[in-house]
């Protein structure tokens, strides 16, 4: 696996509506990758200021086409690339770390099924709510969190067409969270970093990142 991070360059009018529309970011990240486009994890963070994109994924990809629609292509690197294994490989039981997570947290109503049986789908609004959606899932993904050791510290509308201004409109709320866990099933928490949490991976959602609780730098 590899960790890839790509500075953005907010000043450029691609960039901004890039990132009003996930769905342009999601169609460059696969585009950087040759063959059949397979979902890949990925993530905007913002740290001190300066935008990133970063991409998980099995093969190290050519961001070249990103950085020159949406970053600094005069500048080197115009991105870095760095394999996630050794990380993985340092995931112990009852070891604790620093995380970053951007999600979707929703819940699916039966009352409201629709004719192939699946629930309607409603984002969970509140900030207990959102905080009480992680902690449900912490235990099936292989780590513990307490409501004390973690907060939110953003929430997002993100309101775009699936397909370009053709497609149908989707309303996603991305919310990110950050704090410290203690992993209790090394294996599944593994999976859960190269496999994310929750719905919305396509569109930037899921991608839960660790660092050293002293470094904590996830980039």
């Amino acid at each position: 696996m590899y960790l890839t991070r790509v500075r953005l360059n907010e000043k450029r009018r691609s960039t901004m509506r890039a990132l009003a529309s996930p769905a342009m970011i999601h169609g460059a990240v696969e585009s950087s990758f040759p063959g059949e486009r397979r979902r890949r994890l990925w993530r905007i963070d913002c740290l001190e200021g300066r935008w990133y994109l970063l991409v998980l994924s099995e093969d190290k990809p050519d961001m070249k086409n990103v950085a020159e629609q949406f970053g600094f292509p005069d500048e080197e690197p115009q991105w870095e690339t760095r394999d996630y294994t050794p990380l993985l490989n340092r995931i112990q039981p009852q070891s604790s770390w620093h995380f970053r997570l951007t999600a979707n947290p929703t819940r699916s109503s039966a009352a409201e099924a629709d004719a192939s049986g699946r629930g309607k789908v409603h984002n969970h609004v509140t900030i207990e709510q959102q905080k009480k959606w992680l902690m449900d899932r912490a235990e099936s993904h292989g780590f513990q969190l307490k409501d004390e050791d973690f907060t939110i510290t953003f929430r997002d509308w993100n309101v775009f067409c699936k397909k370009g201004n053709k497609g149908p409109r989707v309303s996603i709320l991305a919310v990110t969270y950050e704090g410290n866990l203690t992993v209790t099933d090394p294996e599944r928490f593994c999976e859960t970093l190269t496999g994310g949490i929750g719905r919305g991976k396509a569109y930037g959602m899921g991608m839960l990142t660790v660092a050293s609780q002293r470094r904590k730098n996830h980039g």
